[in-house]
């Protein structure tokens, strides 16, 4: 492969460092379609003759067909998916298929085939990440009057309805796909055609094979084009937040789940036992989507890394960028599937996440907020108030509304008996009716909306 240059051939060492075939032979889809589109354009430029362009692609269809059928051979000594091809290549039509090459380099190659592999994967992750919005959005739909307890630092603060809940985590998951979108936009430039770095002196149309792969332009530098992995780090820093929200998600599957909480019977298909204690069931596949996150960030970094203080233009350091990315894609395709499962098939059990609801004081702002309203007491005077009412509450280990009003009335006088009306937790809920707030009917028309986004209207 290298030619006169070298008088032997590299060490045992130096060959298994400098292979990339385990891992880069994922690329092959996105290498076969390159090299085709590329022998196409050295056709319709006259750079490589009529009949060998037709030839050689033809031979690719077969190598192509091969893979597919038995996989990609792993031959060290070929070193990664390019030359595997063209060697195969050259074993099926002969001498012809050593024009393939005429005008590029395994650098714009590679770059190009990266980044084919890259954009194929955000489709891939967009569309599981919209199945997981469906299934967030119709269980929202089922759930828009479900009360449960609202959090904030795990202490109970206000009802706030399930379905509310579960529609935080669809807005989250449409920033994500956002995320995605505007990172396959970025990155849909073709760098075929910018050779080793300095471009190339035969007259090609890069125009020609950006069009036929699908990207909106050719890339407008050879060097940058050959160096640059943004789109792959950016594929990563969306895939990281993804799985962070995933893993919040996850964490609260975990908690839910547990017998104090006992606020969900998670699907069996997505849990597990354990080999002494027969009782248990385990939230196993939320727990491993929560550690994902951990390994997802961590491909980040590793790839951050890497391409730290880079000179211009290729440097083979840059090998190294493939494994994170293939390993961050595996594990969040399989996070969303995992989370995508539990959403749609997980027992919601209302009647436990009602009766939370109805502890820890979690209408004591309706309390306060009648007293602005009906009393027309400064915010800061209900909140004491209030703080005093739930002081007596606790020690007489009532509910708020359970308060005798008399006892109410020694507080403050100007508290009469309409407060009822406003410390029950559906009353609570209901009140919330601003724009993006929990009351049903505000969740209903969330549904509806996303509904209409998703294309289930």
């Amino acid at each position: 492969m290298w030619g006169g240059r070298f008088e032997g051939g590299p060490s045992a060492i130096m060959r298994e460092i400098n292979a990339s075939i385990p891992f880069d032979k994922a690329l092959w889809r996105q290498d076969i379609a390159a090299s085709k589109a590329h022998v196409a354009m050295l056709g319709a430029c006259g750079i490589v003759a009529g009949e060998d362009a037709v030839l050689i692609s033809e031979g690719l269809d077969k190598v192509a067909a091969e893979y597919e059928a038995n996989g990609v051979p792993e031959d060290w000594d070929l070193e990664d998916i390019h030359m595997t091809t063209e060697s195969r290549l050259t074993e099926l039509i002969g001498p012809a298929a050593g024009r393939l090459h005429t005008a590029r380099s395994r650098n714009d190659q590679v770059a190009t085939d990266f980044r084919l592999w890259v954009r194929d994967s955000i489709d891939q992750i967009d569309a599981g990440l919209e199945a997981l919005q469906v299934a967030l959005v119709t269980r929202a739909g089922e759930h828009a009057d479900s009360i449960m307890p609202g959090f904030t630092h795990l202490q109970t603060a206000q009802p706030v309805t399930l379905g509310h809940h579960l529609m935080a985590y669809y807005e989250m998951i449409s920033r994500d796909r956002s995320r995605f979108a505007d990172a396959r936009k970025r990155m849909n430039r073709s760098p075929l055609g910018s050779a080793a770095l300095a471009g190339t002196g035969f007259p090609i149309d890069r125009k020609m094979t950006a069009q036929a792969l699908g990207f909106d332009a050719p890339t407008d530098n050879s060097l940058d084009s050959v160096s640059d992995r943004d789109f792959a780090l950016d594929y990563l820093m969306a895939a990281s937040q993804c799985s962070l929200h995933l893993s919040r998600l996850a964490e609260e599957f975990i908690i839910w789940a547990s017998q104090p909480f006992g606020f969900v019977a998670l699907p069996d298909a997505l849990s597990t036992g354990s080999s002494i204690m027969p009782q248990k069931k385990n939230p196993d596949a939320a727990e491993l989507v929560r550690g994902h996150a951990g390994r997802i960030t961590g491909c980040l970094t590793a790839l951050m890394m890497t391409m730290k203080g880079l000179p211009l233009a290729y440097s083979k350091d840059m090998q190294d960028d493939k494994p994170p990315v293939f390993e961050a894609a595996s594990l969040l395709a399989l996070s969303v599937a995992a989370m995508t499962g539990m959403v749609a098939d997980t027992r919601f059990r209302t009647d436990r996440m009602r009766g939370a609801a109805e502890l820890g004081f979690a209408t004591a702002t309706d309390l306060a907020d009648w007293l602005v309203r009906e009393g027309n007491i400064p915010f800061r005077e209900a909140h004491h108030i209030t703080g005093a009412a739930v002081k007596l509450a606790e020690t007489r280990g009532l509910a708020l509304d359970q308060l005798p009003l008399s006892d109410l009335k020694e507080i403050d006088s100007r508290i009469d008996e309409r407060v009822f009306k406003a410390l029950s937790v559906e009353a609570s809920v209901a009140a919330r009716n601003s724009h993006g707030g929990t009351a049903p009917d505000q969740v209903r028309l969330r549904v509806a909306e996303a509904r209409s986004a998703l294309g289930l209207e």
